[in-house]
């Protein structure tokens, strides 16, 4: 499928991976609708910092994923619909499940009705390598068992399996994307590598942090949007899961310690008891497999971890971005 002439959705738009999407779409000539989470002072979250000449060409949507007579009206008339809009931080889920459960496996099911009501060409599903839990052998391909190790990760698992029972029973034309970690410009502070960032440029000489044993396989955000959009095009992944991963492995630890030696030297690491995740419910190992995305496309990662890391923390030095991180606190 070529992506050119056809009008795109984007939902989450206004969120990190979602915003640098919508960017790569725009880049690439689309005709992207941006589906942006309604709020009274009228903010398109990071679609607000996007350049002035990029924006007129953007047409945006203000609505509730929740809302399944919203996600109707923004998905009329729209041929593909990468849908990106979740909530996703873990510890919250902890003590807001019911939100999760709102948000990821009913906003998910209104996508899935509507591509029905609008004979919708092509829906993404976004979701995460977290539907996983613990490797159970490695690296983790797409037949690797699901765990529920978190309520975010639960109603992952949820979306995605609603998402597959829309492709058999109704074919649907679905894909189900699953990035592993992704980072770079614009993630939130619940995050790891931002929480190590915003600490170490302002000014902090103890850098907070959880458990620092686990191991994530981490993408650079502009791969991450490339994975997308190439499975969007591919034919051949309508019906599949597909994760988007580097393949490689990096503790918590190597991350933090590489972002140190780069930024302030001086600063140690403490892990505090409140950023700890219960230790049934901690992720301690992914690290992915990524043959099955390269026999569906032409995808691979331009960036590896030291030009990632390098282009990310370049972003945070900037003042007024990093003016919009309250480095100070546990963001959860």
């Amino acid at each position: 499928m070529n992506l050119l002439g056809k009008k795109i959705l984007v939902t989450g738009a206004d969120g990190f991976i979602g915003s640098h999407l919508v960017e790569a779409l725009l880049d690439k000539g689309c005709d992207v609708r941006a589906f942006v989470y309604y709020n009274s002072f009228n903010s398109w979250g990071w679609l607000d910092t996007l350049p002035p000449e990029k924006l007129k060409n953007l047409d945006v949507f203000s609505g509730d994923i929740r809302d399944p007579n919203g996600v109707s009206t923004a998905m009329k008339g729209c041929d593909i619909v990468f849908h990106l809009a979740a909530l996703i931080a873990i510890p919250f889920s902890y003590h807001s499940p019911d939100s999760y459960v709102d948000t990821n496996i009913k906003g998910t099911l209104n996508v899935l009705q509507a591509a029905r009501q609008h004979n919708t060409e092509r829906v993404l599903i976004t979701s995460t390598s977290e539907v996983y839990g613990t490797a159970q052998y490695a690296p983790i391909d797409e037949k690797h068992p699901f765990q529920g190790q978190s309520p975010y990760s639960a109603t992952k698992i949820g979306a995605d399996r609603l998402a597959e029972s829309f492709f058999r029973s109704f074919e649907t034309p679905v894909v189900i994307v699953r990035p592993f970690n992704t980072y770079g410009p614009r993630q939130s502070a619940r995050a790891v590598i931002p929480t190590v960032i915003t600490q170490l440029l302002s000014g902090a000489e103890t850098i907070k942090l959880g458990s620092l044993s686990p191991t994530r396989d981490f993408n650079y955000v502009k791969d991450t949007a490339q994975g997308f959009i190439e499975l969007a095009e591919a034919d051949a992944a309508v019906g599949q899961e597909v994760n988007i991963a580097m393949g490689e492995e990096h503790s918590i630890k190597d991350i933090a310690d590489i972002l140190i030696s780069t930024i302030n030297p001086n600063a140690q690491i403490i892990s505090t008891e409140d950023r700890m995740r219960p230790e049934a419910s901690e992720v301690f190992r992914l690290i992915g497999d990524n043959q099955k995305i390269k026999s569906l496309t032409n995808w691979k990662p331009k960036f590896n971890m030291e030009s990632g890391l390098h282009d990310t923390v370049d972003w945070f030095r900037v003042p007024e971005n990093l003016a919009r991180y309250k480095a100070w606190l546990y963001n959860v």
